[in-house]
């Protein structure tokens, strides 16, 4: 069975630059991984991308075909790519046995929250053996204004309740928080989505009294189905996108197994030793992945708080110095090579006159 991820998200919140970041933390990590573009609109597209729906049909197509505005056009692809779901299926039986694949998706939100298209393609691909979890990046800021997180918090729960996925939600952007303003509760209060009605004071701020009554409905809708919940991170940080991995991996109940000739983790359990590591049980088995908490740096929200909001410039000054100091050790270690290589070079000279007078005196003698 192969596995995968399905991005999805408002335009802006990520979704590209995530998929990237994904591409080149899977290729440092020898994971095989094989990322999907299904925008039609998509034209600038950051990653390398092993299936392109342009490939089938584009917006401008439907658009000019079919007189309609880009919405509508873009509803049309997505008809369109599942009444051709063949050429999807094909396409991906042409990639690397048991490649990661990831999904991604259009900004426009209703693919992911009414449209039947998407819903159906993401159930015929399940029937066809691929393990999916959903991805919905929201943007970090919304986070800094009670009704904005409130909306985030409405959409967030329509996506899962629609794609009927391992569903993970993330607030993207977390290193950029601070430029739109101070948070009013600490961020574990919004990664939780703890006791909202401690927000109904910032939303009366925000909105007319009126709307008071609704606010609170709102927000008891969302307690009521308790299964809003999102993790954090900041793409260009290395443990914020492990710790997002292992998050996906959990959601979909992937476990990933280390080609035959890498080491064996730490904390694998003991194996046979003519057992090839390809088959050596590991200690992210299914269970413990699903059951253990999930350990690390960036794991828990109040580590991430300190990192961006807290501390971001004593973390910052810190790896500046950690920066200056591997490069201190690189150039150190070319300067090292260099008076090796130049070393090397003299002695090979010198061997070679030496070898040369040598044979001159030889031809003396003789």
């Amino acid at each position: 069975m192969a596995f995968g991820e399905i991005v999805c998200g408002s335009p802006g919140s990520g979704k590209s630059t995530y998929c990237y970041g994904k591409h080149q933390l899977f290729t440092a990590l020898q994971r095989p991984i094989a990322i999907v573009n299904l925008d039609p609109a998509n034209e600038n597209i950051p990653y390398p991308c092993a299936i392109n729906i342009a490939d089938l049909i584009t917006v401008e197509d439907a658009m000019d075909e079919h007189h309609l505005g880009p919405n509508g056009g873009m509803l049309y692809c997505m008809e369109y790519l599942e009444a051709n779901i063949d050429w999807l299926e094909g396409k991906l039986a042409e990639l690397q046995k048991d490649v990661y694949v990831v999904f991604d998706l259009p900004g426009q939100v209703e693919v992911s929250t009414n449209h039947l298209s998407v819903k159906r393609i993401v159930e015929k691909l399940g029937k066809a053996g691929l393990r999916l979890a959903a991805v919905h990046m929201c943007d970090a800021h919304y986070v800094t204004d009670a009704a904005k997180y409130i909306s985030v918090l409405l959409l967030s729960l329509r996506t899962m309740l629609h794609l009927e996925l391992p569903h993970v939600n993330v607030l993207s952007k977390v290193d950029l928080i601070t430029k739109y303003g101070e948070l009013a509760f600490n961020l574990d209060f919004y990664t939780q989505v703890q006791d909202l009605s401690y927000l109904s004071e910032h939303l009366e701020a925000s909105l007319p009294p009126q709307f008071a009554a609704l606010n609170m409905a709102i927000v008891s809708l969302v307690e009521d189905f308790g299964l809003v919940g999102f993790e954090t991170l900041a793409v260009e940080d290395k443990h914020s996108m492990l710790h997002l991995m292992r998050a996906v991996d959990r959601a979909s109940g992937c476990i990933f197994v280390p080609p035959p000739d890498a080491p064996r983790p730490p904390d694998a359990l003991p194996m046979n030793p003519s057992e090839s590591t390809a088959h050596a049980p590991n200690a992210y088995a299914l269970m413990t992945s699903a059951l253990a908490p999930i350990r690390g740096p960036m794991s828990d929200p109040r580590d991430v708080q300190e990192r961006w909001v807290d501390a971001r410039d004593a973390y910052e000054a810190h790896e500046k110095m950690k920066w200056r100091q591997e490069g201190e050790a690189v150039r150190e270690l070319a300067r090292k090579y260099t008076k090796e290589s130049e070393a090397g070079q003299r002695k090979n000279q010198a061997d070679g006159r030496n070898h040369v007078g040598s044979d001159f005196k030889i031809q003396e003698r003789m």
